[in-house]
């Protein structure tokens, strides 16, 4: 079942995307991470332009990221303190990104560099957390119990103004979560990820958080980091297709849900793990498309695009996207806002009404 992306021009397989879509939400509950480092590669490996493929995947972790950072603030697995630190450096680092994005794409060079990007970054850290995963479930396995401390110090550690963050039960610089923060907003604005994917081993390497405060603190600051991007992309380009991100959001925020059920009944040396080696996958899987790959990409291009064809729908959003950029991404972001808490507050009434006939049953 095909439909045709105004924005894009380009007729895609809506059930495909879909079906995509929900298991990268999956991935995204499981991990807590936002799942651009997944969905914005494929994107592309499907032929959609970088240009399109990152702003709209930033709109769908959004939507996704509302809505797991929801359910941990029910559950009180949310740091808002560190993650206000990170979101700081998050807005300065999101505005260096889209500098950086404007110039490779001014100069023709910004696919490879993405691909690049995704390659190196996936490859260097699923090796540094497979490598440690697997010697904590080696460790577990023999039963040898290390005594070590916190987290390991690193010249990060010895920076100035140090705070206490209560919740995590850290006393640390401020500068440490805010450089975090410059570095996840450039990648994020760059590539196109909410930025989780480096900010969850950071968390747990650099900072040393408790590992379940971890994915509600990650999909805080990534809401707030997403937005932030999608206006900007919106603004610069008017590259934010609602019918496309419409479908990626859809897909997401059931396949989240399910993520962070079984995620519940996870290990977390086997998570951490697990994590590695998808990671590592999709590293190989860039490297193939960037060097090796021959193919032609699959999606039906609209050559001779025809404004006049298309439905009413279509054409108001190609003119509110030409003539209000701003007003137009404003839109999405609530949009996406909207359906994450919908579907946050759908889990958790489930959830409550699942309890009352648990304790009927007592």
């Amino acid at each position: 079942m095909e439909i045709f992306l105004p924005i894009v021009q380009v007729k895609i397989d809506i059930i495909f995307i879909l079906f995509l879509s929900f298991g990268v939400g999956v991935l995204s509950g499981l991990f807590g991470v936002g799942g651009g480092f997944l969905m914005t590669p494929f994107l592309i490996f499907l032929g959609i332009p970088p240009v399109y493929a990152v702003p709209n995947e930033i709109t769908n972790i959004l939507s996704t990221s509302v809505s797991g950072s929801l359910t941990h603030w029910f559950k009180s697995t949310l740091d808002y303190k560190m993650g206000s630190m990170i979101i700081i450096g998050g807005v300065v680092g999101t505005t260096l990104g889209m500098t950086a994005f404007n110039f490779f794409n001014e100069i023709g060079k910004l696919s490879l560099i993405i691909s690049l990007s995704y390659m190196y970054l996936l490859a260097i850290i699923g090796t540094l957390m497979l490598i440690q995963g697997v010697a904590e479930i080696d460790r577990e396995r023999k039963k040898i119990n290390l005594k070590q401390k916190l987290h390991s110090h690193y010249w990060i550690h010895g920076l100035p103004f140090k705070v206490r963050f209560p919740k995590s039960r850290l006393y640390e610089s401020v500068f440490t979560p805010i450089i975090l923060g410059v570095f996840t907003g450039f990648v994020a604005a760059l590539i196109g990820v909410g930025g989780a994917f480096l900010m969850v081993p950071a968390m747990i390497y650099l900072i040393g958080m408790p590992v379940k405060l971890i994915p509600g603190t990650s999909l805080f600051v990534t809401v707030f980091i997403s937005a932030i991007v999608t206006v900007l992309h919106a603004f610069n380009y008017g590259s934010i297709d609602l019918v496309l991100a419409i479908n990626l959001i859809i897909g997401s925020i059931i396949g989240v849900q399910v993520g962070q059920k079984v995620g519940q009944h996870l290990d977390s040396s086997h998570l951490k793990t697990l994590f590695a080696m998808l990671l590592c996958c999709v590293a190989i899987a860039i490297a193939y498309d960037t060097f090796f790959f021959e193919g032609v990409k699959t999606l039906n291009i609209q050559e001779n695009f025809d404004v006049r064809n298309l439905n009413s729908f279509s054409k108001y959003i190609i003119k509110l996207s030409e003539k209000s950029p701003l007003l137009y991404g404003s839109f999405t972001i609530i949009l996406a806002i909207v359906l994450g808490v919908i579907s946050a507050g759908i889990r958790q009434l489930l959830s409550k009404y699942r309890n009352k006939i648990l304790i009927k049953k007592i």
